[in-house]
């Protein structure tokens, strides 16, 4: 029997819709191995519970009144990091998706998702797991993509970011000048980014700096 408690998850249920909480309460309080804890109406009632409750994971709605579930999972994750946060709502956009991986949280499903897929989410989360609903996985997978194939085609990667950004102007042709008041530096630092520039591309002088920005596409209008 003790053995049996032991492997009980404890959940915490944070949603503003009333019949959508109670009903998600119903349905996973007779689920062997799972004893919903708590519920919360909003962000900040869910980082009060979390606190004083302490469960395994927590069902976490995004568009709550007052702080939103994005905010109450950072908030969360930062005083309890054992906490394993499942995202349970209706949005599905880039920026609440992406918020929420951001702020901490473990997994990402919609309010669509079967009663099945929901239980093996709360497990595999409250075993350390990090779980996505198939809609969410392949943006995410996208999004990835995006940023190695980003990475991958960056011109002159042994430059700094503020150094490409002058060699930009420069393939433009801009003086020092130009490019001082444009990006709101000194002269002198501007001076300094270019003799960087020339001795990291092994550039002889300014006109070469220029053709091989130019040979990489650099300098274009948008």
């Amino acid at each position: 029997m003790s053995g049996t408690e032991t492997e009980r998850l404890r959940l915490l249920l944070a949603d503003d819709h009333p019949m959508f909480l109670e009903g998600l309460a119903a349905n996973l309080q007779n689920e062997e191995g799972i004893e919903v804890a708590g519920q919360a109406a909003d962000g900040n009632e869910a980082v009060r519970l979390a606190e004083l409750l302490q469960p395994d994971v927590i069902l976490m709605d995004v568009n709550m009144p007052g702080q939103n579930g994005i905010e109450a999972t950072r908030e969360i994750i930062r005083t309890s990091p054992h906490i394993g946060i499942l995202i349970l709502t209706m949005f599905d956009d880039d920026a609440s998706v992406f918020s929420a991986m951001r702020s901490g949280a473990r997994g990402y499903l919609l309010k669509g998702a079967q009663k099945e897929e929901i239980l093996r989410a709360i497990h595999a989360v409250g075993g350390g797991e990090a779980i996505f609903s198939a809609t969410i996985a392949r943006k995410m997978m996208f999004y990835f993509d995006a940023i190695v194939n980003k990475a991958e085609n960056v011109q002159f990667p042994q430059l700094t970011a503020r150094e490409r950004e002058v060699l930009q102007w420069i393939a433009r042709e801009m003086s020092n000048v130009s490019i001082a008041r444009r990006l709101g530096l000194s002269l002198k630092t501007v001076r300094n980014h270019v003799s960087n520039i020339l001795s990291k591309l092994q550039a002889a002088d300014r006109t070469q700096a220029v053709l091989m920005a130019r040979e990489a596409g650099m300098g274009r209008d948008s």
